[in-house]
């Protein structure tokens, strides 16, 4: 029953999750050390008469916050020369204790776990098992109930220091003797009990979580988890329109090719009857930029060749820009590119120099409804 109301205690002031939860998290050993004394009186013994000192290991692990197990070995020692020990013992152990507790932080249970164990705990022990009175080579079962008032001390927390009152039953029966219950054959006198006061020490060992204790989980809740969703939808629907636009982007690229490959590949045309011919070929710059692309030398390889056919011809390389962005801008931007594509001829394709003017007309959007075609290089034959 008492098992029972408190693991209610617990779920109620449990609310939060916790990690350093694994099967080989919270683990602890300790010692610790005190003295025992009879609850009862029975001839020379009795409530502080035949205090026997104490010593024992405890190795334990906390399966919740609240709730544990823990293992539990003592040892009573004899004290008096004469024998007149808690236990009647002349043995330099009169006997041991075997014990299963189970551990109830009630500090945890009643107040909630706040991230650390607090500095100062209240713990209770229930459990049992089996002593043993060496001497009398008897033994059976007991059960015990203690309180730890536990101070947890370290950077980590991870040392517990605590003061221990306990009470140790041996079980009722005269067949079974057991070292917290004297029997004499014919007086019928005996005691079965023993109340002991100890001091211990515990080192709990590290966790999984970095720490030596159980940490809280920082959880998200439902509004947040559902607002995370909704950005992580916008920036996909923001991912699927940039790729529309990219789509249409490299399709007008394709087109653009194409279309540079057929203006490429036509033969050029001259009429003779005309004083200044504009000849087919053109060079096509990206914008912003006057320097030429290596596939447009191609056209200016044409108008080389035109000029080596013909030497008495002469040409204009006309510049011009997109109208986009500042006149000013342009007009320099035009000029340049006419004298990048007339230093071409001269430098890479040997055409005399003076037979090559330059002019840089401007910003243009007459020569073609895509402005990326106004950003050209056109020549011109002036032999008259």
């Amino acid at each position: 029953m008492l098992a029972v109301s408190m693991m209610t205690a617990s779920v109620s002031a449990q609310n939060t999750a916790v990690t350093a939860n694994k099967a080989g998290d919270n683990w602890y050993i300790g010692i610790n050390a005190g003295v025992a004394t009879p609850l009862m009186k029975n001839g020379d013994y009795g409530f502080m008469k035949g205090v026997s000192p104490e010593f024992g290991i405890r190795v334990g692990k906390n399966l919740t916050t609240v709730f544990g197990l823990a293992l539990d070995v003592n040892a009573y020692f004899l004290n008096k020369s004469d024998s007149k020990s808690m236990f009647g013992s002349k043995t330099f152990i009169n006997a041991t204790d075997f014990d299963i507790l189970s551990t109830w932080n009630l500090s945890n249970a009643f107040a909630g776990y706040t991230g650390e164990p607090r500095s100062f705990e209240v713990i209770g022990l229930i459990g049992g098992g089996y002593s043993r009175a060496w001497a009398q080579k008897q033994g059976g079962i007991n059960a015990k109930a203690a309180l730890d008032f536990a101070f947890n001390l370290g950077a980590a927390k991870q040392w517990q220091l605590y003061i221990e009152p306990g009470i140790v039953f041996g079980q009722p029966y005269v067949r079974y003797a057991n070292p917290f219950r004297k029997v004499e054959t014919g007086a019928g006198k005996k005691f079965n009990g023993a109340l002991s006061v100890k001091v211990g020490l515990n080192y709990k060992f590290g966790t999984s979580n970095g720490t030596h204790n159980f940490k809280i989980a920082e959880l998200r809740d439902q509004a947040e988890v559902d607002a995370l969703n909704a950005k992580i939808n916008e920036l996909r629907s923001d991912v699927d329109a940039k790729n529309g636009q990219l789509n249409a982007a490299n399709a007008t690229i394709n087109d653009l090719k194409k279309k540079l490959a057929e203006c490429e590949a036509r033969p050029t045309q001259i009429v003779e009857e005309k004083k200044e011919t504009t000849l087919q070929p053109i060079v096509i710059f990206r914008q912003g930029k006057s320097t030429i692309d290596a596939a447009q030398y191609a056209s200016v390889e044409m108008v080389a060749k035109y000029m080596k056919n013909h030497p008495e011809a002469k040409v204009v390389v006309k510049g011009y820009a997109s109208p986009e962005g500042p006149a000013e801008l342009n007009q320099k931007l035009s000029e340049k590119r006419a004298e990048a594509v007339a230093n071409a001829l001269v430098k890479r394709y040997k055409i005399a120099k003076d037979r090559i003017t330059t002019k840089g007309l401007g910003a243009t959007s007459e020569i073609s409804e895509e402005n990326d075609f106004n950003r050209v290089a056109m020549f011109v034959d002036t032999t008259k």
